[in-house]
């Protein structure tokens, strides 16, 4: 089995699992569980923050840190295909009566500066009040570069607004920054998230803990948020267990993701070359981008449907959905790379494209 739906669907290692089994245990509702102490500590002082939460998942994580941002009726500022936004059930407005103020991307994933200061609302009772601008990193596997999150967090300190980074992926936009520059991954997302007033990190993506999440801020922020995530049901016992994957993850997993970018590399590489020399390809498969360890792929749907269908009987699992272009639908493939994907995988799946026969 080969599966590209997402990151999310990587298993412990043996070397974790033992850490798992070693940890030491409390009730973290009783902040007493050292294992879960320990996590938090060492992700706090590994990105710069005073402090940090665990909590159950990412989209948990974010709600929290826009309810801890923004009250009933303040409003953030979002990307239109931002996770917060389009992918957590409208948690924001139904849970925390917050209101987005989405807007749209541009080619390179950021929000132009100048739109993100447009929508900015006067102090007037007809406007919900502007309190918190949120950006992902990376977003849709795209890295959003260094300077430009600088630029946001001093924009957001210039308006008076808060500043929160979904980074879901955020080791990723690392890895792949500092192997641009020659620099360590731990410093280059230090850097990223210099300025901003929170962070949420996923640690069950391509990390590849099995559970968890992470919240960082302020201490101040962070006793709001704890408050916020028993409100939520997030609230764990001998969560340790939980924690012990999530700190080896952090020790032993970020610097090998340049793995995964290196592998989404060649399968696009190897998909392009296929696409322009195979009958029912050719002109039917185009590559929409390739970055860090997430490739997107228009196919259409003519041919999108049996391939689907032949490959998930190669045991290659993929997810995909309808898009529209120029007038033309296609199925929008996406293909992520993983630590549990190989270079013998990418090989295989390179091989079982080529003899599909529709």
């Amino acid at each position: 089995m080969t599966d590209f739906r997402s990151d999310t669907v990587t298993q412990p290692t043996a070397a974790m699992k033992a850490a798992m089994l070693a940890a030491p245990l409390g009730d973290d509702v009783f902040q007493d569980d050292p294992t879960v102490n320990e996590l938090q500590r060492y992700a706090a002082e590994l990105l710069g923050f005073e402090a940090a939460l665990f909590a159950p998942s990412g989209t948990q994580t974010n709600l929290i840190a826009l309810m801890a941002h923004c009250q009933r009726g303040d409003e953030a500022i979002v990307g239109q295909q931002w996770h917060t936004y389009r992918w957590e059930g409208g948690g924001m407005a139904v849970l925390g009566s917050i209101q987005p103020q989405p807007i749209e991307h541009q080619a390179d994933g950021t929000l132009a500066l100048e739109h993100i200061r447009a929508a900015v609302k006067p102090d007037d009772p007809h406007f919900a009040r502007t309190k918190l601008i949120v950006i992902e990193n990376t977003t849709g596997g795209k890295v959003l570069p260094l300077t430009y999150m600088n630029s946001v967090a001093a924009l957001a300190k210039e308006l008076g607004l808060n500043c929160h980074i979904d980074g879901a992926r955020l080791m990723n936009a690392a890895v792949a920054l500092a192997t641009a520059d020659g620099l360590n991954p731990i410093q280059k997302a230090r850097q990223l998230c210099a300025g901003f007033d929170s962070v949420s990190l996923c640690l069950s993506k391509g990390l590849g803990a099995p559970v968890g999440s992470l919240l960082l801020g302020s201490h101040a922020f962070i006793l709001q948020a704890r408050r916020l995530r028993k409100m939520l049901g997030g609230g764990m016992r001998q969560a340790g267990v939980l924690a012990a994957a999530g700190l080896y993850a952090l020790q032993h997993n970020i610097e090998r993701l340049a793995e995964d970018h290196q592998h989404a590399q060649q399968l696009a590489e190897g998909l392009q070359r296929i696409a322009a020399e195979h009958p029912l390809l050719n002109g039917k498969l185009e590559l929409v981008s390739v970055h860090t360890n997430i490739l997107f792929t228009d196919i259409a749907v003519e041919v999108a449907e049996p391939l689907l269908a032949y490959l998930a009987q190669q045991g290659i699992k993929l997810t995909s959905s309808n898009y529209n272009k120029a007038d033309q639908y296609y199925k929008r493939v996406r293909w992520v790379t993983h630590l549990d994907i190989s270079a013998s995988d990418i090989q295989r799946t390179l091989g079982a494209v080529q003899k599909f026969s529709g």
